[in-house]
């Protein structure tokens, strides 16, 4: 037909806009009938098939999965996916950000992607809320879990500024680690002695450092006979292991009700007959019942936390407990005492120059009356002043 519209035309021009608007009001994820539908509706009909087609895959990039960021969400070898503007689309592969090619139409679709990622997390995202924090069970049918982070403009200066954050499990095993040069052959030792005692355990670091990839990877050196219950915002623990039972919290909906807390899960897990009691990581006023469970006879227990050395981790745990308020613990001394009571071991891994996730050190924790610090015991120069201190609890305690 020679007065039919060009493709570009179609998928280009106002008809797009169009489109999305008469679907905005569908709930969920349209289905391509609907799409396709919608598109003739505005065309009044005049649309061949293979333009329809050529508008179909286009409108999809618009309305299902992770748009234009769908490839760099399904690489396996992608942790991060960040949008500072149209076009400004980067990446970390593991080895620092990167700037990739992949570039929005405008900043309408950033900020329409993040709308749509957000009413798919259940959260509301517009002018009177301009950022939510969200986790997605999975994008474009992937199996992992997707944190989902935006703010829109005018609070984001330059445009919605858009974070994902690929969650996948983590499943690697201390020889894996070993093997790829995360952990060197007399820590290897050490750890394996460390979980065999039973010591509870920290793993510090900072973001996306391997914190979760080691803790998971020395609960696969628990004894099968054991029950790990682990606690989490997200699902990433996946240990090795025969006998795990994941709890994953749950945030409140857009009407702000249905919270799960990690709190409530932790308090949940002492009563399911753990004998290793795991959170993912402590952010808040959290900490407390950790501490409180690992000081009622659940030796072995582990969580993650952020902290840039070691020698932060008493004024983090700290700071973490004063955010539960009411005078909810019994001041500074009392805290450290408690911290000192249930954790014996301190790692920290970090990020290399060369990108490499590493372990850095394993520490131990000692009490005087200045309070709890950390002393390390085995670093990647040598043995340090807490390497007696580690002997003698590995020694002192059952290898079961």
């Amino acid at each position: 037909m020679t007065g039919e519209p060009s493709a570009a035309a179609v998928v280009d021009g106002p008809l797009l806009a169009r489109v999305r608007e008469r679907l905005a009001g569908s709930a969920g994820v349209p289905a391509p009938a609907a799409v396709a539908a919608a598109v003739r509706a505005e065309a009044h009909g005049v649309i061949g098939d293979a333009d329809m087609l050529r508008a179909l895959r286009e409108l999809e990039t618009e309305l299902v999965g992770g748009g234009p960021l769908a490839p760099l969400l399904a690489a396996p070898d992608v942790s991060d996916v960040l949008v500072n503007a149209p076009g400004e689309v980067w990446v970390d592969r593991g080895g620092g950000l990167q700037r990739t090619g992949v570039r929005f139409a405008d900043e309408a679709a950033v900020r329409r992607l993040a709308q749509r990622l957000a009413l798919a997390a259940g959260r509301r995202l517009d002018d009177a809320q301009p950022w939510v924090d969200a986790h997605l069970d999975a994008v474009d049918g992937g199996a992992h879990t997707v944190r989902v982070h935006a703010v829109l403009s005018p609070v984001a200066r330059h445009g919605t500024a858009l974070s994902l954050r690929v969650l996948r499990p983590a499943a690697q095993s201390l020889d894996a680690l070993a093997a790829g040069g995360s952990i060197a052959p007399e820590a290897l030792h050490l750890l394996r002695r460390i979980v065999g005692a039973r010591l509870s355990f920290l793993v510090a670091g900072g973001t996306g450092c391997g914190k979760t990839t080691m803790t998971s990877a020395l609960l696969g050196e628990v004894d099968p006979a054991q029950r790990i219950v682990c606690v989490e915002d997200a699902p990433e623990l996946a240990p090795c292991h025969p006998h795990v039972v994941n709890l994953v919290a749950r945030p409140a909906n857009a009407e702000g009700a249905g919270a799960i807390t990690l709190r409530d899960l932790v308090r949940q897990a002492l009563r399911m007959r753990p004998d290793r009691i795991v959170v993912g990581e402590v952010r808040g006023a959290e900490v407390l019942d950790m501490l409180a469970a690992l000081n009622t006879g659940h030796e072995g227990g582990a969580c993650t936390v952020h902290a840039n050395s070691p020698r932060e981790v008493p004024a983090r745990i700290e700071a973490l407990a004063a955010t539960a308020g009411d005078g909810a613990h019994a001041g500074s001394h009392g805290l450290h005492r408690q911290l000192y009571a249930a954790v014996q071991v301190v790692l920290h891994v970090r990020r290399a120059a060369d990108g490499r996730r590493e372990l850095a050190e394993i520490a131990v924790l000692r009490y005087d009356t200045g309070g709890c610090e950390v002393v390390p015991a085995w670093s990647a120069v040598g043995l340090g002043e807490g390497i007696d201190r580690l002997q003698e609890l590995l020694g002192g305690k059952a290898t079961s």
